[in-house]
């Protein structure tokens, strides 16, 4: 049987007369990458934001690695690493100090803090603007350190929203083979994103989403089946046809 770290049992989110989420159900099996794909207006990010605890479903419950995220919330957080499509970043810390931050928030011991933070900035080639206040970084950069700050704490779940955004291509591939390393370690990672060459690369699972629901599930080769496409049809090609439909 396989370990679910992500689970969602029939989550609906109205906002008044809206319904941006519809008795949806999810499941990611741990150690795996997932994406998560659909038109704009389908309701991904309002997914990932209940995933997080960020938002609170209006129907249905979310567990994350076997724990309900509304009735233990800080305990489903500390497992969580979020990259939101527009991630917040103190401007007025280095970008160490931000790091540090997010490290202590997620209660890194401090022995072993300085040392990830170390690793990450040289992996992402921050070492350089570590001392250099994140407000006055370019965007790529600012983006770049949000992405550290997200996996400084070593989270068993990563939730991605547009993550390859504003990043050079050689810093989406380096990210890209790291959250390969991650989920061969055990981690699980949901990506949503537009570029769908992305998701086609990193194989697995994707669900597609439209129009609020779930309107496919599986691997490449099953979605070209429901989507009647050929063999060697393309996500994107497979995509549109299953959500024109």
């Amino acid at each position: 049987m396989p370990q679910y770290a992500i689970e969602t049992f029939d989550i609906t989110k109205r906002f008044n007369e809206h319904t941006a989420v519809d008795r949806l159900n999810l499941r990611v099996e741990e150690g795996t990458i997932h994406s998560l794909l659909g038109p704009n207006g389908a309701g991904k990010t309002t997914v990932l934001n209940m995933l997080s605890g960020i938002l609170r479903p209006t129907e249905g419950s979310v567990k994350i690695m076997n724990i309900d995220v509304v009735k233990e919330p800080e305990k489903a957080k500390s497992l969580v690493g979020y990259l939101p499509e527009e991630p917040q970043i103190y401007e007025i810390l280095t970008v160490r100090e931000f790091l540090r931050l997010i490290g202590r928030a997620y209660s890194v011991p401090r022995d072993g803090l300085e040392g990830r933070i170390d690793k990450y900035l040289k992996l992402f080639g921050l070492n350089k603007v570590e001392q250099v206040f994140c407000g006055a970084l370019s965007h790529g950069m600012k983006q770049r350190v949000v992405v550290c700050s997200v996996l400084v704490h070593d989270p068993k779940v990563i939730l991605l929203d547009e993550p390859f955004y504003g990043l050079d291509p050689a810093t989406g591939r380096l990210f890209r083979d790291l959250l390969r390393e991650k989920a061969a370690d055990g981690a699980t990672i949901l990506v949503s994103t537009h570029i769908l060459e992305i998701a086609e690369r990193f194989g697995g699972r994707v669900t597609i989403l439209n129009e609020s629901r779930i309107v496919a599930e599986g691997t490449l080769e099953e979605l070209r089946e429901k989507a009647g496409a050929s063999g060697d049809s393309s996500l994107e090609d497979v995509f549109l046809a299953l959500t024109e439909r």
